[in-house]
């Protein structure tokens, strides 16, 4: 039932990405309709899901940024996991990873893993180096594996925090930045479920 959920969604996407294309008038390489920032920013709005609602995280797998091997989600089936969506040339991100790293280290039960998307590699790794993220990323760099989510993130919305549960199910997102307090509430909440 899930998988063709996910189907469905994943063709209304393509679907939709292509009518933007259209709309947009076909934009090239570095520009967008979104201003030239290739990104469209929330504004850090958060959803919380009951338990009774919540549906299976998508299966999210791919190549390690850094590294040879691929990563999966269901790599930390069992603990709590925050996903964040990230990209290096993003503003937002780039003033949100302190308050990840925070959060990562003062919990270390939780599991997290980045999302990097539509990026260099190289300056994804810089990003990762410079700022001592102790997580590791899947890379997209097409971003692709955003397709996964589809019907949950928006698309173009970097950066995007998800918490999913001990159970795998998505318990809260978050489309835009996510300060330390406010991923700290939200994982301790989910935590607490457990």
């Amino acid at each position: 039932m899930w998988r063709e959920r996910r189907t469905r969604r994943l063709k209304a996407a393509v679907a939709t990405l292509a009518a933007a294309a259209l709309a947009a008038g076909c934009t090239t390489a570095g520009q967008s309709s979104t201003g030239g920032k290739g990104y469209i920013t929330g504004e850090g709005v958060v959803t919380t899901i009951a338990a009774e609602d919540r549906e299976d995280a998508p299966e999210l797998r791919g190549r390690r940024l850094g590294g040879s091997g691929e990563i999966a989600l269901d790599d930390y089936s069992g603990s709590v996991v925050v996903l964040n969506v990230w990209a290096s040339w993003c503003a937002p991100c780039r003033a949100e990873a302190a308050d990840l790293v925070e959060v990562a280290r003062d919990m270390p039960d939780v599991k997290f893993l980045g999302l990097n998307v539509r990026d260099q590699e190289s300056a994804a790794e810089a990003f990762v180096r410079q700022r001592a993220v102790p997580y590791p990323s899947v890379v997209s760099q097409d971003g692709s594996l955003m397709l996964e989510f589809y019907g949950l993130l928006n698309l173009a919305s970097i950066p995007s925090t998800l918490v999913v549960d001990a159970e795998g199910r998505i318990a809260a997102l978050v489309l835009g930045p996510v300060d330390a307090a406010t991923l700290r509430g939200l994982v301790s909440g989910v935590e607490k479920e457990s």
